[in-house]
């Protein structure tokens, strides 16, 4: 005996049924790759982004602050970006280029201050120095870079150790303030001229 066959509705509503099974199993996955929304105590995000470039102009249209990093996050109850290893290029006014990364980090209101948590560094190529911190900031309208947590500067041989430390780059200008101790090594018969 054979069955009878189906019918137009009945493939219809087969149908119907399957794309809604394969449509159900799309959206427990989640919105596209970049996994869940994040949230924190300053609320819900109104955007996110995966690998990010932002760049700040000066006043005459010149780059002057980039900051690339795998993730940002704002939220716009405080208005506050929040960053995933960021990595920044700071030009000064002379046109002399700094270089500064950390962890984590976050940009202030309005895109300032940036803000560096976890092994902040501040390099200055040109000047062949290093400075290690916990947090560092860094004013884009004023070129102040600041530590906030105990630092220490490196330019080999020598290094020096403070509380605090302040820079200002566009006078290229850096201070150690508190508690200071270096480590100068004498120079040997082939440094000196």
């Amino acid at each position: 005996m054979a069955l009878p066959r189906p019918g137009f509705r009945t493939g219809l509503v087969l149908l119907l049924l399957a794309l809604g099974g394969g449509m159900a199993l799309l959206d427990l996955r989640g919105p596209g790759s970049g996994g869940r929304v994040p949230r924190d105590a300053a609320g819900e995000p109104d955007f996110y982004l995966e690998n990010a470039r932002l760049t700040r102009f000066n006043a005459q249209g010149r780059p002057h602050q980039r900051v690339t990093t795998p993730r940002l996050v704002h939220t716009p109850e405080d208005d506050v970006t929040r960053l995933d290893a960021p990595r920044s290029r700071l030009v000064d006014r002379e046109g002399r280029l700094w270089l500064a990364e950390a962890d984590h980090g976050e940009l202030g209101p309005g895109g300032n201050p940036l803000r560096l948590d976890g092994d902040a560094r501040l390099e200055a190529p040109a000047e062949r120095w290093v400075l290690t911190t916990e947090t560092l900031h860094y004013d884009a309208d004023t070129g102040h870079a600041w530590s906030t947590t105990p630092a220490t500067l490196r330019q080999p041989p020598q290094r020096m150790s403070g509380e605090r430390f302040d820079a200002w780059l566009d006078d290229n200008r850096a201070r150690l303030t508190d508690n200071v101790r270096g480590h100068h090594p004498p120079e040997t018969a082939e440094e000196s001229p």
